[in-house]
């Protein structure tokens, strides 16, 4: 059963930094992070296979994605976090959504 997982979460003071992982049990070539607060899922990343990446607009230059493919792993690095990047970070690849891990920046 092909699982994706999220950790890294955890609770920083507003500038402070994160680091995520997103690691898959298979090889998934694409994987993109969002971010659900306040009832909304918004779009933060996407890398694919490639090495293409893509972010949401409010987190350029904050943020950034790699990857480690020999870990099946995707990190997305959050420096500089406002209080407004605070929700659960899910990644998704393949069709499929990890868990989420919970980011909260206080101010």
């Amino acid at each position: 059963q092909v699982q994706l997982v999220e950790s890294g979460g955890g609770w920083v003071h507003t500038g402070g930094s994160l680091r995520l992982s997103c690691t898959a049990s298979i090889n998934i070539p694409s994987i993109g992070w969002y971010r659900q607060a306040g009832g909304k899922r918004q779009f933060v990343a996407f890398i694919t296979g490639s090495g293409t990446i893509t972010y949401e607009d409010s987190v350029k230059g904050r943020f950034t994605v790699s990857r480690d493919s020999a870990k099946n792993t995707v990190y997305l690095q959050m420096n500089d976090l406002k209080p407004e990047d605070t929700g659960v970070y899910s990644c998704t690849g393949q069709g499929l959504w990890g868990p989420g891990t919970q980011v909260t920046v206080s101010s």
